[in-house]
């Protein structure tokens, strides 16, 4: 059974999925990008396939490890991809965005889809029924909402992310997680129902890193899937690493 690699390089962490054929066998966050990192990978797992999505300045030395010891494809506005994106620049469009459309395509190949992210930052993503991945929004992310509130004041302290979230904060810190987190909840709700009021179906897939604390305050019917993006980085390395 081939063995696949799968790398996601985010702002906040960098991570990578085993594949034994089409399934996840592990999921690992890595400490760095270093080449004794990759390398070590490259000895435990021995993949024959790999692909790398990154958003971030990563150390170039991986690439030729990865093209020495598989067939390697990186993720760019070049990759074969199971989806057109008519927007006015697709060359912009995020490595980590491109990922997760193929993924609710893997997931759901004959629906309209809104992907909502929950990284670094928030994106919403559309693709309809006939594979157009037509754009979404970005918006600052759950640490971001956190840390700018701490920043940005001079007695606010930062308060670590809790999905026990009461509507009606009775101190500072519950007060802070309600705006915050009930805050995005709210927030993806309207973009859910400013979606549902143009498209009659469609199906939300809520991913990534803090799904744990959003997930139970949608009051939206939606899907959470947190490997989203490596089910897409796996079905964009099989049509590149043919």
């Amino acid at each position: 059974m081939r063995t696949t690699i799968c790398f996601d390089f985010g702002n906040t962490r960098k991570k990578a999925a085993i594949f034994n054929g089409s399934l996840i066998a592990q999921v690992l966050t890595l400490e760095d990008d270093a080449t004794g990192t990759v390398l070590s990978l490259m000895n435990t797992y021995k993949p024959s396939n790999s692909i790398l999505s990154s958003v971030i300045n990563h150390n170039p030395e991986i690439e030729s490890i990865l093209k020495s010891n598989t067939r390697f494809h990186l993720l760019n506005n070049q990759s074969k991809l199971p989806f057109v994106a008519p927007v006015s620049k697709p060359d912009t469009i995020g490595a980590d965005r491109l990922a997760l459309v193929a993924g609710g395509i893997h997931l759901f190949p004959n629906s309209n889809l809104l992907l909502i992210a929950l990284g670094t930052c928030i994106t919403t993503n559309f693709v309809n029924k006939y594979h157009e991945f037509l754009g979404g929004s970005i918006s600052p992310g759950l640490e971001m909402r956190l840390k700018s509130l701490q920043h940005y004041t001079a007695a606010l302290p930062y308060i670590a992310p809790n999905a026990d979230v009461p509507l009606t904060g009775y101190d500072t810190e519950t007060n802070i997680l309600s705006g915050v987190i009930l805050g995005m909840a709210h927030e993806l709700d309207g973009f859910i129902d400013d979606y549902s009021a143009k498209y009659a179906n469609f199906n939300v897939v809520l991913t990534g890193g803090d799904v744990q604390h959003l997930a139970s305050h949608i009051k939206n019917r939606i899907f959470a899937d947190p490997e989203l993006i490596f089910k897409g980085l796996y079905a964009i390395s099989e049509l590149n690493n043919a």
